[in-house]
């Protein structure tokens, strides 16, 4: 491999260009000109001689030397653009600050996120996404994501926040029909609102490191949707216990199986700055931290 310390300018072109989506989106966010990146990015393909894009009129796509060069790359220049936070840890976090959160949680996260974190510092740009999805957190370049569940992603640095408990809940007309499960085995007989994800209906986890497919039907792609599913008395519905504390108060919705133990899920701050974390993104996760012990004493 060539050494590629004099080639910053292709490396940021490339990175950028994978990012933004095409060459015209890049020099609009590095002040400069297509052709311009162009030329960068062709000057780092003959540097260490290999195409990183199929380029045709209409597409600009990574080919798969492209994809793990820029897996390799990104991070790192990520940290290299942070490294200044290093020598100046006092200085107030300004800038932009881009997160992705759960749909589900962002009722019951973002009113803290707004009314105090905004608040206590005006110099960072809040730009916030809510998808239920796992984000490509580098080639979408996102600072920070937020994820319930185990991560996938095996370079990103992961800050673990809280763990969240879960519960199944039904309606009353429901509990009327099955009555209160006692065991795993009574719960696998009935029916429920099922989450789906790609297709695949997510298991039933126990706490015994047992699993199941529920069965039903009704499949939903959101908590919220479920939600609405077991208020109808169409099934049962497995969720994050903090999503339903509402309805569990106000007995809208009933606890089905309060003797079994149900695994809890983490829940989880990742990013890709290494060791050198932006003070924007160290202040994010710590604030976060205090809201996700919140979510899990729910």
């Amino acid at each position: 491999m060539p050494n590629l310390l004099g080639e910053t300018s292709g490396l940021m072109a490339f990175v950028r260009t994978v990012e933004a989506g095409s060459f015209s989106a890049a020099a609009r966010d590095l002040n400069t000109t297509p052709s311009a990146v162009s030329k960068s990015v062709a000057r780092l393909e003959k540097k260490i001689g290999t195409r990183l894009f199929f380029r045709t009129t209409r597409a600009l796509t990574l080919t798969q030397d492209g994809q793990l060069f820029f897996k390799r790359v990104a991070p790192l220049l990520r940290e290299l653009d942070s490294s200044d936070d290093a020598i100046r840890p006092q200085a107030a976090p300004s800038g932009r600050l881009r997160i992705s959160m759960p749909g589900e949680l962002a009722p019951l996260l973002l009113p803290g996120l707004f009314e105090r974190f905004a608040t206590a510092y005006p110099d960072l740009h809040l730009d916030i996404g809510l998808t239920d999805r796992f984000v490509d957190l580098i080639r979408e370049d996102y600072d920070v994501v937020l994820r319930v569940g185990d991560p996938t992603q095996g370079d990103l640095i992961v800050r673990h926040l809280a763990d969240l408990p879960m519960v199944v809940v039904a309606s009353s007309p429901f509990l009327k029909s099955w009555g209160l499960l006692g065991s795993a085995e009574a719960l696998t007989g009935v029916p429920f609102a099922r989450f789906m994800s790609g297709g695949m209906v997510s298991p039933l986890r126990l706490a015994d490191g047992r699993t199941f497919i529920p069965s039903g039907r009704v499949d939903c792609d959101s908590g919220r949707a479920l939600i609405y599913a077991a208020r109808s008395g169409l099934g049962a519905a497995y969720l994050l216990r903090c999503l339903v504390a509402r309805e569990l108060n106000e007995g809208v919705l009933l606890d089905l199986v309060p003797e079994l133990a149900l695994p809890k899920l983490p829940f989880n701050a990742l990013h890709a700055f290494g060791r050198t974390v932006p003070l924007r993104v160290k202040l994010f996760c710590d604030f976060m931290a205090g809201e996700a012990k919140v979510l899990a004493a729910i």
